[in-house]
């Protein structure tokens, strides 16, 4: 009797410490995120643009295996999975192309937007090929676009993925800081990285108050990408890329699985 409980014992340490070796851990989505159904709308970062491997079905949208939702539906087999987040989707285009999947049966709801509205990938091409001051200029514009525009704007957002998921879990993830400061890094100076940084910082905050105000959760990824910044040496992120220009500052496959998936994991 005491060798079996021993063993039993013995066994249960093994696994634990298996478990830790290899990071290994267990699904703990909610019954009803599993139970109902799941789907994943907004832009490039959730679509999974920089990840790779892209199903060739979702074309332009740039739709990747290696994307949170995919990888979260994987592992979790919610009764349903629908993937309508594209590339390049602004709020609007959520709005008119997005919602289709909803009804009162989806038990969970993913989402990213916002940075497209603000104008992200003109900040980024103006602050890499033009000046310092030019840069901040247009950094400006979006910051007062974000604080002025965008909060009506997610308001419309949110407001129709509750009417038409009245029952689901409503999960809103933000975007990452994109540079690690203070480090040795050629290309933009710090000046440029901070504001980026600054700018990024803005978004989230306004996202969250309006996430908040829905009663929607925000799922925040800075946390899991700090040290994994650009200019970190153990980047999450794309830099410049001139060769496939598009997936430029995107999460690699690395950001998707160490970032974006623990965090909705978490918010779920």
């Amino acid at each position: 009797m005491r060798r079996s409980r021993l063993s039993v014992l013995l066994g249960s340490i093994l696994l634990a410490v298996a478990t830790a070796l290899t990071g290994a851990t267990a699904a703990h989505a909610s019954p009803q995120a599993a139970a109902g159904g799941y789907v994943a709308l907004g832009d490039s970062y959730s679509s999974g643009v920089g990840a790779g491997s892209y199903t060739s079905s979702s074309g332009a949208c740039k739709q990747s295996t290696k994307s949170y939702p995919a990888l979260w539906a994987a592992g979790n087999s919610p009764s349903s999975f629908h993937f309508t987040a594209c590339s390049g989707a602004r709020t609007d285009e959520v709005l008119a192309s997005q919602l289709g999947p909803l009804s009162t049966a989806t038990g969970l709801v993913s989402i990213s937007v916002g940075g497209n509205d603000a104008g992200f990938a003109d900040v980024m091409t103006t602050c890499v090929l033009q000046s310092e001051s030019t840069c901040i200029s247009r950094i400006n514009t979006a910051r007062s676009y974000v604080t002025s525009t965008l909060p009506g704007k997610l308001d419309n957002v949110y407001s129709a993925i509750r009417d038409r998921a009245p029952n689901a879990k409503v999960v809103v993830l933000g975007y990452p800081r994109f540079y690690k400061l203070g480090a040795t890094c050629v290309g933009l100076s710090e000046a440029k990285r901070t504001a980026i940084n600054n700018a990024s910082d803005l978004l989230n905050s306004t996202t969250a108050q309006r996430v908040n105000a829905h009663g929607f959760t925000f799922a925040d990824v800075r946390s899991p990408f700090t040290g994994h910044e650009i200019c970190s040496g153990s980047s999450w992120l794309h830099s410049v890329n001139w060769t496939n220009i598009g997936e430029s500052y995107h999460p690699k496959a690395a950001g998707q699985s160490g970032g974006y998936l623990p965090a909705f994991d978490n918010a779920v």
